[in-house]
């Protein structure tokens, strides 16, 4: 139970200091992309098309896909909200183990490869390289001191976007069902009530998010704090 209330507080804590930090709204749409990149890879994996993905300014992106069986939308639907959970949860871990500077990269390289590959609208294709550009010279050029602060910014505004993203849609689902994203195009494909998936994906996030704040108090067994 500790742990429940000691992520709700953290969670709580982390959206408005993560609202209140200057061009915060820039870097909400990594999870956007992360998101975005997950339904691109599962729709890669089954062998299907991407053929774009466009990325808007208020935080809300699409990917177009070509598959040939009606099935393969449940896991490419599946894979937006369960990608970016798992997102959070591995940044959270690399930083628990000090490999930030590896997860920094791995950032870099996702918007970077979003870019060359899917992201064709005009804001998304602007935002993508303006991110990469400034990730890479966070990476190469930044004291280690900003470095790390540039990770953890990134890392919770993840860990906080995977929390209220998942929850909006299970207003919509309840509210609007029909504009309900993922939620609705599983829905429309196995016949379960969109407020059951998006209340699936909550539930998957607030594991991932009590996860992720576990990872920022494990200690190794000299008891000396893995995170730093």
């Amino acid at each position: 139970m500790f742990s429940w209330l000691r992520m709700a507080a953290i969670i709580v804590v982390a959206t408005f200091l993560t609202r209140f930090i200057p061009f915060s709204a820039f870097f909400q749409n990594v999870n956007t992309l992360v998101h975005e990149l997950a339904h691109a890879l599962a729709t890669l994996l089954l062998k299907g098309s991407v053929m774009r993905i466009y990325l808007y300014a208020d935080q809300s992106g699409v990917t177009y896909t070509a598959y040939t069986d009606s099935w393969m939308l449940v896991p490419i639907a599946l894979a937006g909200y369960t990608g970016s959970a798992l997102f959070s949860l591995l940044l959270f871990f690399l930083h628990a183990k000090g490999k930030g500077r590896f997860g920094l990269a791995l950032i870099a390289i996702a918007a970077g490869v979003a870019l060359a590959l899917f992201v064709r609208n005009g804001y998304g294709m602007a935002w993508s390289a303006g991110f990469t550009a400034v990730t890479l010279l966070i990476y190469f050029v930044a004291p280690s001191w900003l470095r790390s602060g540039y990770y953890l910014l990134i890392a919770f505004i993840c860990l906080v976007e995977s929390i209220i993203s998942p929850f909006i849609l299970l207003f919509l689902a309840i509210t609007e069902p029909a504009s309900a994203g993922d939620a609705a195009s599983l829905s429309g494909v196995t016949f379960i009530p969109a407020f059951v998936w998006a209340a699936l994906f909550c539930a998957l996030s607030l594991w991932c998010a009590k996860g992720a704040i576990g990872y920022l108090f494990r200690r190794s067994p000299d008891g000396i704090l893995i995170s730093k």
